[in-house]
């Protein structure tokens, strides 16, 4: 199992980006919750309120899923990572009979 850790500027992106992942049968499940996010952006201290998806995929969608997501995400510099995690195996199960 894999998850896969996207921030978006606003819930509107992060509903938009999960319903083209389910659409395209490349993730199982999308959680999405809303984040306080700092970090250093063109050298000056940001402070902003985001949107994060928690995908759950298989390792071999990762690809797949960041060329995706970089045609529809409006960051320049979008955060895509992937997570290695461990499931119960009805829901491992489930899982690939959700994805291709």
């Amino acid at each position: 199992m894999t998850l896969i850790y996207i921030t978006c500027k606003d819930e509107e992106e992060a509903v938009k980006i999960s319903k083209h992942l389910l659409d395209k049968r490349l993730i199982a499940c999308s959680n999405m919750y809303p984040i306080r996010s700092m970090y250093r952006w063109q050298g000056k201290l940001q402070d902003e309120k985001e949107f994060v998806i928690m995908t759950k995929t298989k390792e071999k969608n990762y690809g797949k899923i960041k060329e995706e997501v970089k045609k529809i995400h409006s960051y320049d510099t979008p955060c895509i990572l992937k997570i290695d995690a461990e499931a119960n195996e009805i829901y491992d199960k489930w899982v690939n009979e959700e994805i291709k």
